[in-house]
């Protein structure tokens, strides 16, 4: 079997930058979250009293993801599969700090 590189050189030059596509699914994934969660009924005493996540905290979590969204698609666009994977790990404690706020306010519901 011979070397790829040997038959076609340019087989390996445009890398798909997968860092960017999870981004932008992540990123899509929880705006959408966070948006259905700001249109929907007031959380309990711990959400909204205890952790702020008030419909306009989801919201702004919306509008960060949407953001972020965006700048994981120009970095699709452009091939910056660094800058994308960077974007990615800031982004990933910002979901992380989301998800636990809601999830523990979220715990209240069926007390």
């Amino acid at each position: 079997m011979k070397n790829v590189k040997a038959i076609c050189p340019k087989a390996r030059k445009h890398k798909l930058p997968m860092w960017n596509l999870i981004g932008v699914a992540a990123a899509l994934s929880i705006a959408a979250l966070a948006w259905n969660r700001s249109r929907s009924a007031g959380g309990g005493f711990y959400a909204e009293g205890v952790y702020g996540m008030a419909p306009a905290t989801h919201r702004r979590y919306a509008l960060a993801s949407a953001v972020f969204a965006v700048c994981f698609a120009a970095a699709f666009v452009l091939h910056a599969a660094s800058a994308g994977l960077a974007v990615l790990g800031g982004y990933a404690v910002i979901v992380i700090l989301y998800l636990s706020s809601f999830v523990r306010g979220a715990s209240d519901y069926h007390e």
